[in-house]
């Protein structure tokens, strides 16, 4: 098999992955709450890394790294896993699924913003463009609909869910600073991540066993969210000629989503949900075909 077809074929099965664990996500939270699902979905997470470590043969990758760089790691794992998914899974606690995953897909936008202060980029007119279509976009899904209205179904959830979508978009951007093994950057990420939760879960929650459907949920969560479908999108990236050959994938994620959504938990798919994606992924084609930087994951 060449090198191109191998990395569409791993991008396709890391999109699949990731167009399920939103119903995955609903799912879980029927058995656990958004706390307890960050922490049995990362315990899953850690191991599986630690497996992927081994099997590609980095361990010895983490003895190497300087202070400074778990500092790093340490601040990254508080953004992510620990801050985002509290936030994105809260999210989908009080959220539809077809309305959450739309408004969490604006990262790409919100990258775009925050690399003028934080990259010191200049924004292009299109890109102006991009972030507005996409804008109407978002109004149109956290309004279903009712854009003269201009009343939120759940102003909080959309919050919430856009919340998550700026601090993926500021992992992302500190991330990329840091040119250490990716494998590596994410198994530490969530091993100071994990020390942040397991306080917050014991106060806030509790650490009990979940039934079965709670287990299988947090399993799948752990393994198609957080672990492996991350390295199958790695080795797509490294096979493909070109990032943007497989990058342009993602954006049928969404969409999926939606079908996975309708057919596992149920959700009736509103219209105003499709017409507002569009736009959402409209703009940020737009802004991908004229942005300096694609984002990788």
């Amino acid at each position: 098999m060449g090198h191109q077809r191998l990395a569409y074929t791993y991008a396709a099965i890391a999109v699949c992955f990731w167009a399920t664990v939103a119903s995955a996500f609903k799912i879980s939270l029927r058995s656990v709450d958004f706390l307890q699902l960050l922490f049995y979905a990362s315990i899953v997470s850690i191991l599986v890394l630690f497996i992927t470590l081994i099997l590609q043969g980095k361990l010895h990758l983490l003895k190497s790294c300087s202070k400074k760089e778990y500092f790093h790691s340490m601040l990254l794992g508080f953004l992510n896993p620990f801050l985002y998914y509290i936030v994105l899974f809260k999210a989908y606690s009080i959220l539809p699924a077809q309305e959450a995953v739309p408004l969490n897909y604006t990262w790409p936008l919100i990258i775009a913003l925050l690399s003028i202060p934080l990259l010191k980029q200049k924004i292009k007119f299109k890109s102006i463009l991009a972030i507005l279509i996409s804008f109407i976009g978002v109004v149109v899904i956290s309004t279903q609909g009712d854009i003269l209205g201009f009343r939120f179904s759940n102003p909080a959830g959309a919050v919430l869910a856009l919340g998550s979508a700026v601090i993926w978009a500021l992992f992302w951007i500190f991330n990329i600073r840091d040119s250490r093994d990716e494998v590596v950057k994410l198994f530490l990420n969530f091993i100071f991540g994990f020390i942040f939760i397991l306080p917050v879960v014991s106060f806030f929650s509790e650490i009990v066993l979940p039934d079965i459907t709670g287990i299988l949920g947090v399993t799948y969560v752990g393994l198609f969210e957080m672990g492996i479908t991350f390295v199958l999108w790695l080795k797509a990236l490294k096979f493909s000629r070109t990032t943007a050959q497989v990058s342009n994938c993602i954006y049928v994620v969404p969409f999926l989503s939606l079908i996975v959504i309708y057919f596992a938990v149920g959700e009736k798919i509103l219209t105003s949900t499709i017409i507002g994606l569009i736009f959402i992924v409209a703009g940020i084609v737009l802004q991908q075909l004229h942005g300096r930087r694609r984002p990788r994951f």
